[in-house]
């Protein structure tokens, strides 16, 4: 069943996962998979042409050289998600785009939003997360780009019932990150708690959410292998 995932991008929950081709994103940072992340990560997105040798195996013998764990993996259709401690994104930017030349490697580094619970009455911080990943794309209009930016730059001033609504929700932390048009998203909840629960109270009594959703539904689209009207897609965990 889906339902709305009601906060700033206007997601669905219980989209189907396929799998039939391979992209790569490796959230990066000082980080324990599994544990609250204080540091701001970097992300590694690796896209796999049909032709390339590369694949989950080879992907995994990879990243053990730099101490990142198989459970940190994740993936949907032709995207794998890596959540996990590196010290130097560029170096393994570099291996993947210089061993496997059939890929595309990009970053993206320092979110342009990064909600935390200093911004909640209660700053209380759960030892463990499950972190939900998910990527979408900006529409081609840069002048609409560029709103959706000023929006999120002044969203904790101007719009500050979003930010309790995420508090409400127990949301222990909320990044987007952009690299072009593209998105990605990172929700980190208590570990073992249901999103579909927790993001029904971000709209309860807060009209100024609801509104927000609203809003934002205009600035986003799907990337490229979404169905007709989805829009952002979730990474499923391989272990």
């Amino acid at each position: 069943m889906q339902c709305s995932l009601h906060h700033i991008y206007n997601i669905k929950i219980g989209l189907p996962v396929r799998t039939s081709m391979l992209v790569w994103f490796l959230l990066l940072g000082r980080v324990i998979p599994g544990y609250a992340n204080t540091s701001s990560p970097a992300i590694i997105e690796v896209v796999k042409e049909k032709q390339s040798a590369l694949n989950a195996g080879k992907l995994e013998v990879v990243c053990k050289k730099y101490h990142i764990l198989n459970s940190a993996i994740y993936q949907w259709k032709n995207h794998w998600v890596i959540y996990s401690s590196l010290s130097n994104v560029n170096a393994l930017r570099r291996q993947l785009a210089a061993q496997y030349p059939r890929v595309t490697v990009k970053t993206y580094q320092h979110p342009f939003y990064n909600f935390e619970r200093k911004h909640c009455s209660s700053i209380t911080v759960a030892k463990q997360w499950d972190n939900i990943i998910l990527t979408a794309n900006l529409v081609k209009n840069t002048k609409l780009q560029q709103e959706y930016l000023n929006y999120h730059a002044t969203q904790f001033k101007k719009w500050p019932m979003v930010a309790q609504g995420f508090c409400n929700a127990g949301f222990q932390q909320l990044q987007v990150f952009k690299n072009g048009r593209q998105l990605m998203l990172v929700i980190s909840i208590p570990k073992g708690a249901s999103l579909d629960n927790l993001n029904l109270k971000t709209t309860e009594h807060n009209p100024q959410m609801v509104k927000w959703n609203t809003i934002m539904k205009k600035y986003q689209e799907g990337i490229s292998g979404t169905q007709p009207g989805e829009v952002w897609v979730f990474f499923k965990p391989l272990s």
